[in-house]
């Protein structure tokens, strides 16, 4: 979803979160905010997220880079308007760095990337999750809806089975991805979306990531333990929550101001 605005600075893609959408209230304040500051906004739906369980028989795993890197692909070459950055929240931003890893390879003039709170190892964020069973209940209602979309969608490929909605976190993980992927294992499928220690060294474009030390879902450990380039910073506040970032009693989230500025480095 384009929005547009006359002699935009550049156009920013912005990703949601695991069971958000580019109909989320913090990607439209987001992107309504660098409209206002006159870039270009595209926010994209990951698979199954927003109205679009019915585009694609397979479900969504965040393994599913390829797909991504082509849309974002697709953009660039659609849309003429640079500098071309991207910016996710949660495991959108742990997309956001994944794209912007394999932009160089597909040709994609990606000049900037910016992530708040990014997912960084995923089995640490379920061990997490398991421990805060309120987090963990409101991801698994909302997982668990869209799992029955795709399921009255396409009944053929996803019987009804009662019992399989009974499974917590790990349990569902587990069964989907033996029945819809080759990892084998839950430890395989986690490492393969992972970004943790050094796999993020390799990133060409500048970059910003911020995280706050009392994130909820995210371990603290796993960020101190990033290895990144010169180029690619790492701000990690004491307060923020995740993707929080709240600043007044009117809920304004200065993780807004934090991307505006990351985004005016480059144009200025």
């Amino acid at each position: 979803m384009q929005d547009v605005c006359t002699e935009a600075l550049g156009l920013v893609v912005l990703l949601h979160g695991w069971e958000g959408s580019a109909h989320s209230s913090y990607l439209l304040n987001v992107g309504a905010r660098l409209i206002s500051e006159g870039f270009d906004v595209f926010r994209l739906n990951l698979r199954d997220h927003g109205d679009t369980h019915h585009l694609n028989e397979a479900v969504f795993h965040s393994c599913r880079i390829d797909e991504v890197v082509g849309a974002v692909a697709e953009i660039a070459r659609q849309f003429s308007v640079r500098p071309l950055t991207i910016a996710g929240f949660s495991l959108g931003g742990n997309f956001a760095l994944r794209v912007a890893l394999r932009a160089p390879a597909r040709g994609i003039d990606l000049a900037r990337v910016v992530a708040v709170c990014p997912a960084i190892r995923p089995m640490n964020i379920l061990d997490t999750l398991e421990r805060n069973r309120l987090y963990h209940d409101y991801f698994m209602r909302k997982w668990r809806e869209s799992l029955r979309r795709k399921q009255h969608l396409f009944p053929d490929r996803y019987p009804h089975r009662p019992d399989l909605f009974k499974l917590d976190m790990r349990g569902l993980t587990q069964e989907l991805i033996l029945r819809e992927t080759d990892f084998g294992t839950i430890e395989a499928y986690f490492d393969g979306y992972a970004i943790h220690e050094g796999r993020l060294a390799a990133l060409q474009m500048p970059g910003s990531i911020l995280m706050a030390k009392d994130d909820p879902i995210i371990p603290v450990e796993d960020f101190t333990a990033l290895q990144l380039p010169e180029h690619v910073q790492l701000d990690l506040t004491e307060h923020g929550g995740h993707c929080g970032f709240i600043s007044d009693w009117s809920l304004h989230s200065w993780a807004e101001d934090y991307l505006v500025a990351q985004l005016a480095v480059h144009d200025g």
